[in-house]
């Protein structure tokens, strides 16, 4: 039988399957586990493409009401002006990851675009379940727009991006920053975001090709809602599939994968923001898993990817 796996796709995959299929994934439930297993090897894929020799960071630490210290790191382009800036939420289903794991591929998107980030240490469930990484979230869009003077932003061209769990924060931000009338989001781009907690039976077509598996997603939902997970009373905050009404949100950039377990749910949301008049860029990629972006770098997909994310940058 033929793959369905983009071939340029296939090839950088091969020997990431490889060493995979000596390992036994941890069961559904366990978050320490996965922490063990998918730390490592996000910081790997991660780290795959070259690093940006272009882009500085500073560090600075954000004061939460609760009394927790978040880590914000700010990415610069030497030689480019702010203007615009991305507030950043990065993957890890919510439950693993950190801002360093992913300093590559948010360094080397800051190089390719010019546009500085704002990359958010936001608490992990289920230490912190709902709505605390929202909540630090929305700390940290406060946060930007209170020293945006300063950094050189324009508070009216300040974006929300994330992918995977963080595409779900980014989205589920943009609800709670219009419920609040909070300060304005100009744009979400959202990469094949984690949106909904309902997506718990296996598609036989994805199954075989999920860098991030339908174990992996029931463990962080329940992670992250605990009994609530699946049920009838999930807010949008914390699943932005269960939206109801996508009047007023940010236009929206979705980009999905065909062999993604997520495909779907972001197919949805794109519809359902379309729907109540949100203007949508959507991108399905076909032959494309989760994370094929880092995997498979110099493929054709990921390049158009990136250009993608790239011209709507430069547009904030």
């Amino acid at each position: 039988m033929t793959s369905p796996l983009d071939p340029q796709i296939a090839a950088a995959l091969a020997p990431i399957l490889e060493h995979a299929g000596d390992l036994t994934p941890p069961p559904a439930g366990d978050v320490e586990g996965r922490r063990t297993a998918l730390n490592g090897m996000l910081s790997a894929i991660n780290n795959l493409e070259p690093a940006a020799g272009d882009v500085r960071t500073t560090d600075y630490h954000l004061n939460t009401a609760d009394g927790a210290e978040l880590l914000l790191r700010w990415y610069t382009k030497d030689g480019a002006q702010p203007g615009s800036a991305v507030l950043y939420f990065h993957g890890g289903g919510m439950i693993l990851g950190n801002v360093t794991m992913w300093d590559g591929p948010v360094s080397r998107i800051v190089s390719r675009s010019g546009v500085p980030f704002l990359s958010v240490e936001y608490r992990l469930a289920p230490e912190h379940p709902f709505p605390v990484p929202v909540e630090d979230g929305y700390a940290a869009l406060q946060w930007l727009h209170a020293h945006a003077g300063e950094l050189g932003v324009d508070p009216a061209r300040i974006g929300v991006m994330g992918n995977s769990a963080g595409g779900g924060l980014a989205a589920a931000l943009s609800i709670l920053a219009r419920d609040r009338s909070g300060p304005a989001i100009a744009r979400q781009l959202l990469i094949f975001p984690m949106l909904d907690d309902r997506n718990t039976v296996a598609d036989p077509h994805i199954a075989p090709y999920a860098a991030w598996s339908y174990d992996d997603n029931i463990t962080a939902w329940q992670a992250i809602l605990g009994e609530q997970a699946g049920g009838t009373d999930v807010p949008a905050l914390a699943a932005p599939a269960r939206i109801t009404d996508a009047t007023g949100l940010p236009p929206a950039y979705i980009e999905a994968g065909q062999l993604d377990i997520f495909r779907d749910e972001d197919l949805r949301y794109a519809i359902a923001l379309s729907r109540d008049g949100v203007p949508v860029e959507l991108h399905l990629y076909p032959g494309a898993p989760h994370e094929f972006d880092v995997i498979a770098y110099e493929s054709d997909a990921a390049r158009h990817a990136i250009a993608g994310r790239v011209r709507q940058l430069r547009s904030l």
